[in-house]
């Protein structure tokens, strides 16, 4: 499985270890950056890795910020992406089983390699489950589709 990860400064550290850790055991990956502990944007990061994976150079990608929220609404921008937010291990296997999440966002601040570490093997190891997720799925890529095609009016509030 070829595998994308990146990070901005708030997950640097979290993401070399990972890398290491998923290496160990077979993965192909692809560091993506950062590549310090520097302060640095993190949406550009964030938008090549979603594309790269939306696109299929890869088949999966690990974000990692300080919260993961900042990558998990960039990632999310991208159509193909479904980026989940996972703090836990039942997190990590429904966002695969039922959402089919192709990114995996991390709380570089939050989470211990150990727990990271443990999120990150339940959300590689768990397939999708297909069946009505699958028809859930794709009507979050219809609804995504449709975004893609609407034109944006302003219209005054009743409020």
């Amino acid at each position: 499985m070829k595998i994308a990860i990146g990070a901005d400064h708030g997950g640097y550290n979290l993401k070399n270890k990972l890398v290491e850790f998923l290496q160990d055991r077979g993965y192909l990956i692809a560091d993506l950056g950062t590549d310090s502990p520097k302060r640095c944007d993190y949406p550009l990061i964030g938008y090549q890795l979603a594309r790269s994976v939306a696109n299929g150079e890869f088949t999966r990608g690990i974000l990692i910020c300080k919260t993961g929220i900042g990558f998990s609404m960039v990632a999310n921008k991208v159509p193909g992406v479904r980026a989940a937010l996972c703090l836990t291990n039942l997190q990590a296997r429904m966002s695969r089983e039922h959402n089919n999440a192709n990114v995996l966002c991390l709380a570089g601040s939050l989470l211990s390699f150990q727990k990271a570490s443990q999120i990150v093997q339940v959300w590689l190891k768990t397939d999708f489950a297909g069946g009505r997720h699958a028809r859930r799925v794709r009507q979050i890529s219809n609804i995504e589709n449709k975004v893609r095609n609407v034109k944006c009016t302003t219209q005054k509030s009743k409020f």
